[in-house]
């Protein structure tokens, strides 16, 4: 594709916190012939809103993308067809810094990264008369440029905006812009072109407060559930009059703390600039709404308002995401279980802003673990593909000159020494590998074999001696009390999750039919493996390392024990559960397999009840203090709270799917039309209703119990859709049989006793 490449800016200066640099405005005029086509394609460092003849165009909020510009510059494209006037035409463009200059970052060093600098733009309008003729627009130093009333603008920060400067006519066509100084020509980034092909980011839904109430510094707005977005402000004020909005998601007696959204290494300036806005009215009724910023947020304190300002029309929440629809429902007859469903399925929308991010309000990074940990159960509940293949690119050029990947994706070069390892980097195998699964989108396979056989060969060089792997982060976030002496050795997890990587690569280029690559993969395997059962396992007892449930459940789930080894294993993996008095201490690596574990061996009701369970910790004891999306830990009451939208836990929502409704998306890997239905019936579960839109239909079941030891399974399934139904040991169909073939239609089913 023919992209633009003459970048332009406003000037070299740019923000810091500390010091504002508005964000600028830029228009041309120009004249056109009668149009019979037209399309523009615009690219940008930083964020932009385009506007013609006084329209705004832009596909959302974000645009173009959210990359490292030395790595991937991205563009839209816009049919512009119908909307170019004969005669006096106008363009117009609102820059704002995106991550060319995120000095909110420094955290992660993206305020010193390499490309910072002032936003800049490359823009090309084409236009094709009825005999063919092109005429080309082209950004240049033609373009005209002014501040705009956004003071500063920072993608971690806020905005701050005094209406008292708005020029309301500026990107129309009888305004005077000869005042203005010309656009400056700047030099192109670095980074590979690309046309986005990731889902926009948009506004899905609104928010009303569901109470206002007098607080200590102004005035408490409470929106009920946590969510990701901006708020749109409606006053009717006089010119001066400055308010300040602070958002955050938890309240400490009563009041909103942002300690949990704030880093002990940020100075006290910094620490005042998280998640914080400032608007500066102008007369009469105004309404504005944030160009270039998201916050994560539930509350939010207005600070600058009268008593009069102070009521509900004030601020609304608009809900942003990339993925705001379904491709998935859930709901059951136990409300904590729905809960913990809506929570997850919150915590995944909130999260994906064109990719998944760890959270919204403290960090909003990429990082890598997380899409990972999550991949299987966003696939299950949304449609990531679009957006998974294009941030696998930004993946796959992050990837070092040796073949390591950083923690975080983009970055600008921090996360390479700490925050990375098997556990964080096998987002570079398990989103194409679920996708593929989910999806049947070989497309997503064939564009990692290269960089994923470099990613290969760096595990290879990290081997130790004797074959174990032990680099990088392992089991996080076991629970907030115990979290020391619930630590799983990181040559545990890790060399059980390089086993993984190596295995999934195999099956991948199995695909591919890539024979020499398959092999390579293989001998990893089996290297890995035989290491870990030499160095990590005790035949003899049955017990991996270190003795945790992490351990012994990633063993058994991923395949490291023989069918004969597995239940002694098994045996101390119920041992460590019943010591913790029925509760789970695992970390995110731990808690992705236990419940899976769990259920595929015959302990269903142990893991229902240790996810329901009001006592801490447990998923229920979440809900039970107030959850409406899934936290980053589990703490008990009073202790330490860190981000309380996190995704990262979420895949205890494949768990419902995959075993309360028994929805086997693809068991055998080869056949994305294959389902199987294998429900599991805990005892105090009386219902379950769910649906997945395969890419060849809908599957849909709903389960009852009808007595202690009865039940109904109906189930719609698309005609293109075969495969199996499957009772678990112990449960029959009428006629004796546990086992029939997939079909549409309701089935009685009896436990026996």
């Amino acid at each position: 594709m023919d992209f633009p490449q003459a970048f332009i800016s406003a000037g070299a200066e740019y923000a810091d916190i500390g010091h504002f640099v508005p964000a600028p405005f830029f228009r041309k005029k120009f004249t056109a012939e009668k149009t019979e086509t037209a399309e523009i394609i615009i690219g940008a460092a930083g964020f932009y809103r385009l506007f013609l003849n006084g329209k705004d165009i832009t596909k959302g909020f974000l645009a173009p993308y959210i990359s490292n510009p030395d790595d991937i510059i991205y563009y839209d494209r816009y049919d512009v067809s119908g909307l170019i006037n004969e005669g006096e035409n106008i363009i117009a463009v609102l820059l704002g810094n995106g991550l060319q200059n995120n000095s909110g970052g420094a955290i992660w060093d993206f305020d010193k990264a390499p490309w910072r600098g002032a936003p800049s733009f490359a823009l090309r309008l084409n236009m094709t008369d009825s005999d063919g003729n092109t005429t080309a627009i082209e950004s240049d130093e033609s373009f005209k440029v002014c501040d705009s009333p956004i003071l500063f603008d920072d993608y971690r920060c806020g905005e701050y905006y005094d209406a008292r400067l708005e020029i309301s006519d500026f990107h129309t066509v009888d305004f005077d812009d000869s005042g203005f100084k010309n656009a400056v020509r700047t030099s192109a980034p670095r980074g590979k072109k690309r046309l986005c092909t990731a889902d926009p980011v948009r506004i899905y839904g609104e928010l009303k407060p569901v109470s206002v109430t007098r607080a200590e510094n102004g005035w408490l707005y409470d929106f009920g559930e946590n969510n990701t977005g901006v708020c749109r402000l409606s006053v009717n004020a006089k010119a001066g009059q400055k308010i300040t909005l602070r958002y955050g998601e938890w309240l400490k007696d009563g009041k909103l703390c942002l300690d949990n959204i704030r880093f002990s290494q940020q100075s006290d300036l910094q620490k005042d600039f998280v998640q914080k806005s400032e608007y500066i009215c102008k007369d009469g009724n105004q309404t504005h709404t944030p160009s270039f910023i998201y916050n994560g947020f539930r509350y939010v304190m207005a600070e600058g308002i009268t008593e009069e300002q102070a009521n509900a029309d004030l601020l609304t929440y608009l809900k942003i995401s990339s993925l705001p629809d379904c491709a998935g429902e859930f709901a059951c007859s136990d409300e904590v279980i729905n809960k913990i469903q809506e929570a997850a399925v919150r915590s995944d929308i909130s999260n994906f802003n064109y990719f998944p991010t760890d959270c919204p309000q403290r960090e909003k990074n990429g990082w890598t673990a997380d899409a990972s940990l999550s991949a299987e159960q966003m696939l299950l509940n949304l449609y990531p593909e679009k957006c998974y293949k294009e941030w696998m690119r930004s993946i796959y050029k992050a990837l070092s000159d040796n073949g390591q990947l950083p923690g975080i994706i983009p970055t600008g070069g921090w996360g390479y020494h700490w925050g990375n390892g098997p556990a964080w980097d096998n987002v570079i195998i398990n989103l194409p590998y679920f996708t593929y699964i989910y999806r049947g989108d070989k497309e997503i396979l064939e564009e990692m074999s290269t960089p994923l056989m470099r990613y290969l060969n760096y595990l290879f060089s990290r081997l130790g001696k004797d074959g174990i792997m032990e680099i990088g982060l392992g089991d996080w976030c076991p629970p907030g009390v115990k979290e020391d002496a619930f630590k799983t050795p990181l040559a545990v997890t890790d060399t059980i999750l390089t086993y993984d990587i190596a295995v999934k690569s195999a099956f991948v280029y199995e695909v591919l039919g890539q024979v020499p690559q398959r092999q390579f993969a293989l001998s990893l395997a089996e290297k890995v493996k035989a290491a870990f059962r030499e160095k990590l396992f005790n035949k003899e007892t049955g017990k991996i390392k270190g003795g945790t449930q992490t351990g012994q459940a990633m063993a058994i789930y991923y395949g490291l024990l023989t069918e004969e080894e597995k239940p002694k294993a098994l045996k101390l993996l119920i041992k460590y559960i019943d010591d913790e008095n029925g509760h789970f201490y695992t970390g995110v690596l731990g808690g992705r397999v236990l419940y899976r574990v769990l259920a595929e061996n015959g302990y269903v009701d142990l893991a229902y009840n240790m996810v329901v369970r009001p006592d801490y910790p447990s998923y229920g004891n979440w809900i039970k203090r107030g959850a409406t999306t899934l936290w980053e830990g589990f703490y008990p009451d009073g202790g330490r709270v860190l981000s309380l939208n996190h995704h990262f836990w979420g895949d205890i929502s494949a768990w419902f799917y995959t075993y309360l409704a028994g929805i086997k998306i693809n068991p055998t890997g080869r056949d994305v039309t294959n389902v199987d239905i294998a429900p599991l019936f805990p005892e105090k579960l009386n219902s379950v209703c769910a649906h997945y839109d395969t890419p060849n239909g809908k599957i849909a079941i709903n389960w009852e119990r009808t007595d202690e030891n009865s039940f109904i399974l109906k189930i719609t399934a698309a005609e293109k859709l075969h495969g199996k139904i499957l009772l678990p040991e112990g449960f029959t169909f009428e006629d004796g049989t546990h086992e029939a073939e997939l079909k549409s239609g309701e089935f009685a089913i009896r436990k026996n006793t």
